[in-house]
Order: structure tokens, then C-alpha cells, then sequence
């Protein structure tokens, strides 16, 4: 794998509140970057959504469109989903966290993965653009579920 990127933000609400929505792969396009749509293409084994999942997303980075399908690997709710990508242009691994925290939740989302081949030369800019993606993923989070809280 050619990168690792790790963003982290403090969210004022509780960890079950945040991972809540954030782990239900029906709210992806509403706060992940590049995101169009999310479709549950696999349920777990015991059904529905948890480890063994697939959701298939069809995105735009950097200007492409991208389809790709993630497994659930891990899936601890309210504190860690980790998935890992069986389709996709390039080898990818996201991992959600949300860790209780004096101002309520430590969110964090971590990538690895990566172009292979020559185009690993691009890794410092996929990173940086990656890096980018994620901070404003957490910021959108943040300002959904603060925003909702505030209209209840």
C-alpha cells in the first residue's frame, strides 16, 4: 500500500449519536466527499448491515468517476467500522473510529492504499488530496449532525 492517512476532529455529541449516522452507509453521499451514491450490494451473513457487508459506491475523485465495492471487515458499533476494498481501480482500506471524548467524540477516518505501478510516484499528491477529502468529510459530518440536533 502506498499511502496512510489518518484525520481526526472533535465532535461535540456523543459517540453512539455520531457513529450512528455515520456508520449507516445510506447517509455516505450526504457527508462524504465525492460521493454519489451508496448501495447495500451485499448484507452480512445474519443480514442486514455488519461484517461481511458490501456496499457498492460510485464517486468522483480528482474528476473521474470511480466504482467500487467495500467488505465490512470490522464492524463495533459505536466505536470502529473497517472496510477494505474487493473492487476498485486501486487496493483501499477505510476505517471509521469514534472514541469517547471530553467535548463528546474523537472521530477519525484513516486510509491506506493507493495507485500502484508507476502511478505510485503520485502517492505525496493522492495523499494530500486524500488527506483534503477527509478533513471536509469530518467537517461535513459535524456540521450535519449539529445542524439536525439543533432543528429537533
Amino acid at each position: 500500500m502506498t499511502i496512510d492517512v489518518t484525520v481526526r476532529r472533535e465532535i461535540p455529541l456523543p459517540p453512539e449519536q455520531v457513529a450512528l449516522y455515520a456508520m449507516d452507509w445510506r447517509h455516505d453521499a450526504e457527508w462524504t466527499q465525492g460521493i454519489r451514491t451508496a448501495e447495500l450490494t451485499r448484507p452480512a451473513d445474519g443480514g442486514g448491515f455488519g461484517t461481511g457487508a458490501e456496499v457498492t459506491r460510485t464517486a468522483r475523485f480528482l474528476g473521474r468517476r470511480i466504482d467500487y465495492v467495500l467488505r465490512v471487515a470490522a464492524y463495533e458499533p459505536p466505536r470502529l467500522l473497517d472496510m477494505v476494498s474487493v473492487v476498485a481501480p486501486m487496493p483501499m482500506r477505510v476505517t471509521y473510529s469514534f472514541d469517547p471524548h471530553p467535548r463528546g467524540t474523537l472521530a477519525a477516518i484513516r486510509v491506506r492504499g493507493g495507485p500502484g505501478g508507476p502511478l505510485r510516484l503520485a502517492a505525496p499528491l493522492f495523499a494530500r488530496q486524500v488527506r483534503s477529502s477527509l478533513t471536509k468529510d469530518l467537517r461535513d459530518l459535524e456540521r450535519r449532525l449539529t445542524e439536525e440536533q439543533g432543528g429537533l
